[in-house]
């Protein structure tokens, strides 16, 4: 199973769609609410090269994109292969 991490905050609609799309896929994942610790905002940053919106998500510390990209992955059958489902 892949390590998978997503910095999130606790309002944020496209969050809660692709945290819906991992939990129905079975996938644990590590989510950082960068609401609840904006001292990870930074850190949030410089991994994703300068993305600042979240989600932000990270697949074996592979930077993926927001849910726009992961959904993107999903419709082209390519997250399962990332994801290691």
């Amino acid at each position: 199973m892949s390590k998978v991490e997503v910095y999130s905050k606790g309002y944020c609609p496209f969050c809660h769609r692709a945290k819906a799309l991992l939990n129905q896929k079975g996938v644990e994942f590590i989510e950082y609410e960068i609401d609840v610790r904006p001292e990870l905002r930074d850190e949030m940053i410089t991994r994703a090269n300068g993305g600042y919106t979240v989600p932000q998500i990270f697949i074996n510390d592979q930077h993926i994109g927001g849910c726009d990209e992961m959904l993107g992955l999903e419709a082209r059958n390519k997250l399962d292969p990332l994801l290691a489902v």
